[in-house]
């Protein structure tokens, strides 16, 4: 049930099955607008990829401050899978600071709904974070370091999403759930 998300999101990083109330707890109330990164492992991005996320950034820099990291694949141009893994995990892991609010976004991750992924935004600074980190792995998927890391792992459809598809997706959804937290009326 999705009123008590928030004690499911932060006390034990999981998330109860979809067909709660459909309403987020914090819609309307004032909400602490924590900074978010998004940490994206890959390649360079293509122009028209790049001209979505700028056009959400500058949407969600009403709301918050945002940051859009990339991280560049396979830093270190290793030839084994494993290495490349290893190799993002650490540059996206020295990154990431301690007090960051650390989502994961993973194929292997809860599947959850836009009110609740507004309810993870608004209650993550009532449990002491001081910034939301989303990280999108790299072609082989997130390293051991950041998969411990991480305070929850979601995912954004039951496909498996390109990074750059992951992003737009996350970008709009982070929207989304800004409107939703205001009572605005883009969700519906």
């Amino acid at each position: 049930m999705a009123v008590s998300l928030s004690v499911c999101l932060f006390a034990t990083n999981s998330i109860p099955s979809p067909g709660g109330t459909g309403r987020c707890k914090y819609t309307g109330q004032s909400v602490r607008a924590l900074p978010i990164r998004v940490f994206t492992v890959g390649k360079k991005r293509s122009p028209a990829v790049q001209l979505l996320v700028d056009e959400y950034t500058s949407k969600l820099r009403h709301y918050c401050a945002i940051e859009d990291v990339q991280v560049r694949c396979n830093p270190r141009n290793a030839r084994e899978k494993q290495a490349q893994i290893v190799d993002e995990d650490m540059a996206v892991m020295n990154l990431i600071r301690p007090d960051d609010w650390v989502v994961l976004l993973d194929e292997q991750g809860i599947d959850i709904e836009s009110e609740e992924m507004a309810e993870l935004i608004g209650g993550a600074a009532d449990k002491g974070a001081s910034k939301l980190s989303f990280c999108i792995g790299g072609p082989y998927g997130h390293g051991p370091k950041s998969r411990e890391r991480a305070n929850i792992s979601i995912k954004l459809s039951s496909l498996v999403l390109n990074h750059q598809i992951a992003l737009v997706v996350l970008m709009e959804q982070l929207y989304r759930s800004w409107s939703i937290l205001k009572g605005q009326k883009y969700h519906h």
